[in-house]
């Protein structure tokens, strides 16, 4: 059988706070957003993130959920294990952690590579910028 066409278009990632996560992502990549459900009752909504116009890339959905639980990472006995992470490519590390900090995100204790930074976004996503 052959392969039909098959494209990635998209990232979901579940959070307790799609919007909040969503002003941090805008900021720290300088993306648009693009889709913004607000929350009804209990369920939290959801928001969507595209590059600018022109700029490649995929579409980064965040999907509110009501039982999120916070990720460990490095993975822990009994925690919330990290089922991904996105890794972002930077020009300059040092300044790159610098801005990713001063938007909201945290410098994780654990740093396994010296050209990688793990960093955690407002819902304790890991993400890694590197060289």
């Amino acid at each position: 059988m052959e392969r039909p066409r098959l494209q990635l278009t998209s990232i979901t990632v579940g959070t307790d706070d799609p919007h909040g996560l969503a002003a941090f992502y805008r900021e720290l990549l300088g993306w648009r957003v693009t889709g913004d459900d607000p929350p009804v009752g209990d369920d939290p909504g959801w928001a969507q993130l595209k590059p600018p116009d022109g700029e490649p890339g995929p579409t980064l959905n965040l999907e509110g959920e009501r039982r999120f639980v916070r990720p460990v990472w490095p993975s822990a006995d009994g925690g919330q294990n990290a089922t991904q992470h996105l890794d972002i490519w930077v020009q300059d590390l040092e300044a790159a952690t610098a801005w990713a900090v001063s938007v909201g995100a945290v410098l994780a204790d654990v740093q396994p590579q010296d050209d990688v930074r793990v960093l955690f976004d407002p819902s304790g996503h890991p993400f890694c910028l590197f060289l």
